[in-house]
């Protein structure tokens, strides 16, 4: 006669034999290959912000390089860098404006740089959203983050956020917002008088 003995792991190895029977009839059914589905290579791709990742040339956009270029494509999300020395190359993920009617699009050129910015919200702004303050020194929960690069264009930034859920994403009243550590990577890069182009 045969002793048997219950064991804990016995018992948990049972347990989960019990559990996984029904997803391993259910992975050998037909269902789980349907035999009538148009092969992948028929099929639409699926459009994905894979371009965002895409490395671009800086010669597709600007003359020159000069202190370096700043791109900000709007329509993949993504900024990317271009070193004075034609080596540097940087591609951050970002944020992008809400509408079409809040983007600016063409040629500027980083005018001057804060770090912790204070933030005061336009008139534009403050009209869409009345609950927003008059202004708001720099530090935590700053909307500009902890750094800002102010475009030759009044209003327009390329700046950090604190809140991340935004990158990605049409999300801003017209600036480029960047992850606090990524702009904190690239503010010491970009000088003064930078070339920047809003795609």
């Amino acid at each position: 006669m045969t002793d048997f003995r219950m064991t804990r792991r016995g018992a948990l190895l049972g347990a989960a034999a019990t559990l996984a029977t029904p997803a391993l009839l259910r992975a050998q059914s037909m269902d789980a290959f349907p035999q009538d589905e148009p092969a992948i290579r028929e099929q639409i791709p699926t459009r994905r912000n894979i371009s965002s990742f895409a490395q671009q040339h800086w010669q597709d956009h600007f003359d020159e390089l000069g202190k370096g270029c700043l791109l900000a494509d709007i329509t993949s999300r993504a900024v990317h860098y271009w070193g004075p020395d034609g080596e540097t190359y940087r591609l951050f993920p970002s944020s992008v404006p809400l509408s079409e009617e809040l983007t600016k699009r063409g040629y500027t050129e980083v005018v001057r740089k804060a770090e912790n910015p204070r933030w005061t919200p336009t008139s534009s702004m403050r009209e869409r959203d009345p609950s927003l303050p008059a202004f708001l020194p720099g530090g935590p929960g700053n909307p500009l983050g902890t750094r800002a690069m102010y475009l030759g264009w009044p209003a327009y930034l390329v700046h950090g956020t604190h809140d991340t859920r935004k990158i990605g994403r049409q999300s801003s009243s017209g600036c480029i917002g960047l992850y606090n550590q990524h702009v904190e990577e690239l503010y010491p890069m970009v000088q003064i008088g930078t070339k920047v182009r809003l795609l």
